[in-house]
């Protein structure tokens, strides 16, 4: 029993940590996306050094990519393993007695934004791989902005990431705050951290959620 708690504990830590390190990501990503919309030139600057920079595309890259999938393999091994010690079928379980909906749902709104990662992924992170080793295609320091409006021109793909944002809220709303509690984090400054983990949850998705309608609207900007 022992060494099922330890190990529980010791998956907990893990992902909050990684989830920690997704939330500072998240936080980075939210600032150079929004100079998109105040100042493409900005944003031009920014995203060319983040794709070129090698300390960022061979050592932070890899390290990001990492967290991602330690993150939910760690959370899918926590579910598996609360719904054995349940030892009931998960469908049956009344939850709501114990538990707000946002926290027993945690692995649904988790695989939303997996597969939300993966469009995300396919959408920037491949067509720059793309872009960079396959089609080796010359530096244009300026194509980024143009590319990122481009991509919030169909309609589907705009309400896909809007809705994906939503649910990054939920996730968010439990996950920050519950992974400060799996870390110890328990002092006098406690109930602040919690009250910025939730305007975080809200305002950092509804910022990426402003971000995606505006380019779809404002399609021209050439």
């Amino acid at each position: 029993m022992s060494g099922l708690i330890s190990s529980s504990l010791a998956r907990k830590v893990v992902m909050a940590l990684s989830g920690l390190f997704l939330v500072f990501f998240l936080a980075q990503h939210f600032t150079i996306n929004i100079t998109s919309v105040i100042d493409p030139e900005t944003f031009n600057v920014w995203s060319h050094f983040m794709g070129y920079n090698p300390i960022v595309q061979f050592a932070l890259q890899p390290v990001l990519i990492a967290g991602v999938v330690i993150h939910f393999v760690m959370g899918f091994a926590l579910e598996l393993q609360n719904r054995k010690a349940r030892g009931i079928n998960y469908a049956k379980y009344n939850g709501g007695a114990n538990a707000p909906w946002v926290s027993r749902n945690m692995i649904w709104s988790g695989l939303v934004v997996l597969a939300f990662l993966g469009l995300h992924f396919y959408d920037f992170w491949v067509h720059e791989m793309s872009y960079k080793y396959v089609d080796i295609l010359p530096e244009d320091p300026t194509r980024y902005h143009a590319e990122t409006v481009a991509k919030f021109a169909p309609f589907w793909r705009t309400v896909l990431y809007v809705i994906s944002f939503v649910l990054l809220s939920l996730h968010l709303w439990h996950g920050f705050a519950s992974s400060l509690q799996s870390m110890g984090v328990n002092n006098k400054y406690t109930p602040a951290i919690k009250k910025f983990a939730k305007i975080f949850a809200v305002v950092i998705p509804l910022g990426f959620a402003f971000i995606a309608l505006y380019h779809h609207l404002n399609p021209i900007t050439y």
